[in-house]
């Protein structure tokens, strides 16, 4: 079974939803753990999981500036909000060809994994996608600091990733983080990346 098969089969299993306080159990993880009123609306937004299609795959992720106003600074998925007009699948191979020069015609789409809010508002689908390895990626300079790649085995191990708490705001704040080498990957981008590893339970 290809790279390719073997996601798709993945990404279309079922699967069942927990809140961030269940994190490290099988289930999926809904979103950010905080709250969000019944009839918050959420901003839509898409990421690409771009997933290189080598013998041992790994995960393409960028460090962010430290100039931005959101986020900066933090390990993400290239991604962004969906524009009017967009679907997920558009608005993700977008954001990835203004941010790391990712051709949208080298993505071989498979599927969405399981969507994911944010305390910031926003509802996120992450679009899954096989690339070829060792394409020539650029780093937009006004987004994005570094362009990296995670190796998919180390992300799918689930002793890689640690429950941690921080106070925020007067209260406790669960997230999920996981350390590769010197990059701390956490909140959102972590998030998902445990969802996605809970359908991959392969060993990659």
């Amino acid at each position: 079974m290809t790279l390719a098969e073997r996601l798709a089969a993945a990404l279309t299993a079922p699967t069942r939803a927990a809140s961030t306080g269940a994190a490290l159990t099988g289930a999926a993880l809904t979103g950010d753990d905080h709250d969000h009123p019944a009839d918050a609306t959420l901003t839509p937004a898409a990421v690409l999981v771009a997933i290189t299609d080598r013998p041992a795959p790994g995960v393409l992720l960028t460090q962010r500036t430290e100039t931005l106003r959101r986020h900066a600074g933090q390990v993400a998925f290239p991604g962004g909000r969906v524009d009017p007009g967009e679907d997920a699948v558009t608005a993700a191979l977008r954001e990835a060809e203004e941010e790391i020069a990712l051709p949208r015609a080298a993505v071989r789409v498979i599927g969405t994994s399981d969507p994911y809010r944010t305390g910031t508002g926003f509802a996120i689908t992450p679009v899954v996608g096989v690339v070829p390895p060792d394409l020539p990626l650029v780093a937009s300079e006004a987004e994005v600091a570094a362009v990296f790649e995670v190796p998919l085995a180390f992300l799918l191990n689930a002793a890689n990733q640690r429950a941690a708490t921080a106070f925020y705001q007067g209260r406790e704040r669960r997230y999920v983080e996981m350390m590769w080498n010197d990059r701390r990957i956490w909140g959102a981008t972590a998030g998902m990346i445990v969802n996605l590893s809970r359908r991959l339970q392969w060993p990659a």
